[in-house]
């Protein structure tokens, strides 16, 4: 039987790949769509102005990352368990309090940049009056008050392609506006309004389509379940709790690299980073689509204890995350000069050292993308969160000696340096539990 008949036999393997397939093939015409609405604003704003306008988008997220509690990895670990089970009632109970805490959340994350968008423009702008562009945005945050709940039941329900849908629909709705700003000579206030308005339509659509799916599979009246149906409090408070910490070190040590970029060097600098973070960026369009519907898989798999069906899945997957992302990455480091040509003009050609030293540490990430979902459906959300932040404080302590001299060629070299070394520890770390699973069960047969 050859490699390629084993991986369309494998049923594990061949439900995630459908599942991904089609909220790929909804990804693949809204990554275009981001390639003109990034083309036209790169052109509309020059250097200065992207990297403002990043820095706001950017600063609302990463306070939501640092309250949020990741309730789309608890709606799939727990809730997704009970679907496997059949306990609709315990399922229900915990997506209602995952609904309500990340409600909560919400609130709390954009009444926080509200109250800092004065500490926000003094350190990490050049520009005066501009506070307000903070509070405008994170309006945001509050139309997104049950999106990370609403994914996780989409992906145990199966129907994560939804999501691909309504990002599509968000996405042609921005480039429609941010294409009358730029043939309109329109201002950064627009564009800005353009984005908002795409996370209004990508929060509040999912959350309707998440609803459908609850009634359909758990009943009409599943949010009347009483949360006094939670078991296993105490575990679920703890995972919660890890999956927040851990998002908070992530959010702070990768995702929120523009702001680091943005504390130690000029806007014009951070537009050109922002510029190579965002074409790097695009080699996440295919894993963004593999991990929510391999880790239903995963975690189904870890719940049945079938270990040589997991090892199994996780070579699949990764062979062919390999393979493609390896293509990417080359080309990205052959044709990237151009590639910023293209993208956004040659005033942002001083980008390319950052582009070329940041692949490498995202080639290495999204080859091995399962690293986090296997922690957690194995049990283990605390090693996540200690590998981060050990190798994140590392990075943290560099750039403070590092980007001021070398400027965002030392940036993305930094964080490519805490992809391989965070994601390398977890991925090993995982594979090693497997093993000694397996070995424990097998001494108890024995």
């Amino acid at each position: 039987m050859s490699f390629f008949t084993k991986l369309r036999a494998d049923p594990h393997f061949s439900r995630a790949l459908h599942s991904s397939g089609k909220l790929l093939s909804a990804n693949t015409i809204s990554l275009g769509l981001s390639v003109l609405q990034g083309i036209m604003v790169a052109r509309l704003l020059a250097p200065e102005g992207l990297g403002l306008l990043r820095v706001v988008m950017v600063y609302a997220s990463t306070i939501n990352s640092v309250l949020s509690f990741r309730m789309s990895e608890l709606t799939v670990r727990y809730g997704g368990e009970y679907f496997t089970k059949g306990d609709k009632t315990k399922a229900a109970a915990v997506i209602k309090a995952a609904s309500l805490l990340e409600a909560l959340v919400s609130v709390l994350a954009f009444l926080a940049v509200v109250f800092s968008a004065g500490l926000a423009e003094k350190y990490f702008t050049e520009a005066s009056g501009v506070a307000w562009m903070f509070s405008w945005y994170a309006l945001g945050l509050l139309a997104s008050f049950n999106l990370e709940t609403s994914t996780g039941v989409l992906q145990v329900t199966h129907k994560i392609q939804w999501q691909g849908y309504f990002d599509l629909a968000q996405n042609i709705f921005v480039t429609a506006l941010i294409g009358a700003a730029f043939f309109l000579h329109g201002s950064l206030a627009a564009v800005l309004n353009a984005y908002l308005f795409g996370k209004i339509i990508l929060g509040l659509g999912i959350f309707g389509v998440a609803q459908i799916q609850l009634r359909k599979n758990l009943g009409s009246g599943w949010w009347k379940t009483p949360l006094t149906n939670l078991s296993g409090v105490k575990g679920m408070l703890g995972f919660a709790f890890s999956s927040n910490v851990s998002a908070t070190i992530i959010k702070l040590f990768r995702e929120s690299e523009l702001l680091w970029v943005a504390l130690f060097l000029p806007t014009d600098l951070v537009g050109l980073y922002s510029v190579a973070y965002t074409i790097v960026r695009f080699i996440a369009i295919p894993a963004d689509a593999l991990i929510p519907a391999t880790f239903p898989e995963i975690n189904h798999l870890a719940v049945q204890k079938d270990w040589q069906k997991l090892k199994d899945f996780l070579r699949k997957v990764t062979t062919l995350s390999f393979v493609y992302n390896l293509l990417i990455g080359l080309g990205f480091i052959i044709f990237g000069r151009w590639l910023i040509l293209i993208y956004s003009g040659a005033k942002f050609l001083g980008a390319y050292p950052a582009l070329a030293a940041l692949t490498v540490g995202l080639v290495f990430n999204y080859v091995l993308f399962w690293n986090r979902p296997l922690l957690l459906s194995l049990g283990l959300p605390n090693y996540p969160v200690w590998a981060t932040l050990i190798v994140g404080l590392l990075k943290t302590a560099l750039a403070f000696w590092l980007i001021p001299k070398y400027g965002i060629v030392a940036a993305g070299a930094l964080l490519s340096f805490y992809y391989v070394a965070s994601v390398g520890a977890m991925a090993l770390r995982g594979m090693q539990e497997i093993k000694r699973a397996e070995t424990k069960e097998l001494g108890i047969k024995n």
